[in-house]
């Protein structure tokens, strides 16, 4: 609730004062934006109303923020996120004012996102350093998350995941991120209770169509924006042919238009009752920029990316500030209790994709 008051607060100052805005081209305004998301503690998932720890958003961001040179900031926020959880006894989507909490759910991609970040940053000391606590929580996402006899993510239960307010049915997303979490343990070389399950074929014979993969198990047919991207981004999927077929189904959609990405072309599902009311379509088919810049890390693959790199170069430069959510039609997206958080730490990926391409 404190949270929640600040973003209202938040939302009223923005218009009244406007959004904050950083001076000089794109790629100035995106260092500013991520240095102001360092605290010296840890990186915040914002400089702005978000000024928080979140795993996902951390997660996300990790490569990039090591390209760009932050490697002793990843490994003191790691330490920060795994004191926090150890000394709680359980790993959850966000730490705030020293309490760890999910919102809504627990979710098993807390800890995949946190071991696959350890993994990219190195910090192997981290890794001994809390082996037994992380073994517990691998034991955790198995038994409270994982039909064994499937080998997917329960049905039964719902689980946040990059729509944390969305009802979903076992969701394509998070079973990725259980196949994710188990490469990463096996990597380790910690006990792994998902070894023997083929992630790969599980997932395809479950959710691929032939030309895009299934948002979840509800037996709802629609292309879903997070689900053609992360069974590539995480590396599960690599097959060039695919990712041109999901390619394919997004832009019928325009799910990549004005610019990426939303999450469906209409809002589609259930969702919980209080998000409905205070925002309504955060998470339907609005733009968010955290899964465009996961898009873009996928459509580079195929060479693809330069078109949407410079659509969020010329977004950038008009707002002078990196946005974290847009209405359907570009615009930054707002309700009478909230308005767009900014300054992303998401957007040291944009960075990183624009020093890609110079």
């Amino acid at each position: 609730m404190k949270k929640a008051l600040a973003i209202f607060n938040r939302s009223l100052k923005v218009r009244f004062k406007g959004i904050k805005k950083y001076k000089g081209n794109a790629e100035q305004i995106l260092r500013q934006g991520v240095n102001d998301c360092w605290n010296r503690r840890f990186f915040q998932a914002s400089a702005g109303h978000f000024s928080c720890f979140y795993i996902r958003d951390f997660g996300i961001s990790v490569q990039a923020l090591l390209n760009l040179g932050y490697r002793g900031e990843v490994v003191k926020t790691l330490g920060f996120a795994l004191d926090s959880y150890s000394r709680n006894n359980k790993v959850t989507t966000t730490i705030y004012n020293g309490s760890v909490l999910d919102f809504p759910f627990y979710t098993p991609e807390s800890l995949a996102y946190l071991m696959h970040s350890i993994r990219l940053a190195d910090a192997k000391e981290l890794l001994l350093k809390y082996k037994f606590f992380l073994e517990k929580e691998i034991r955790k996402a198995f038994f409270d998350s994982f039909d064994s006899e499937r080998g997917i993510i329960r049905k039964d239960k719902h689980f946040s995941s990059m729509k944390d307010n969305a009802l979903r049915i076992s969701s394509l997303y998070n079973n990725v991120m259980l196949a994710m979490l188990s490469n990463d343990i096996d990597y380790f070389g910690l006990y792994n209770p998902f070894k023997g399950y083929n992630f790969e074929k599980i997932i395809k014979d479950n959710f691929w169509t032939g030309n895009y993969f299934l948002d979840d198990l509800s037996g709802l047919d629609y292309i879903a924006g997070d689900a053609n991207v992360f069974p590539y981004w995480t590396g599960l999927f690599d097959s060039k042919k695919m990712i041109k077929l999901s390619l394919d189904a997004i832009q019928k959609d325009d799910l990549d238009k004005p610019f990426p990405l939303k999450y469906t072309k209409e809002k589609v599902g259930g969702y919980l009752l209080l998000h409905s009311i205070l925002v309504p379509n955060y998470e339907g088919n609005t733009i968010w920029a955290n899964l465009g810049q996961c898009f873009i890390d996928v459509v580079r693959k195929i060479g693809k990316e330069k078109e949407y790199v410079n659509q969020y170069i010329k977004n950038v430069e008009k707002y002078g500030n990196y946005l974290e959510v847009f209405n359907p039609d570009g615009t930054p997206y707002k309700t009478l209790f909230y308005y767009a958080d900014v300054a992303m730490l998401w957007s040291s990926n944009l960075l990183d994709s624009i020093e890609k391409l110079n």
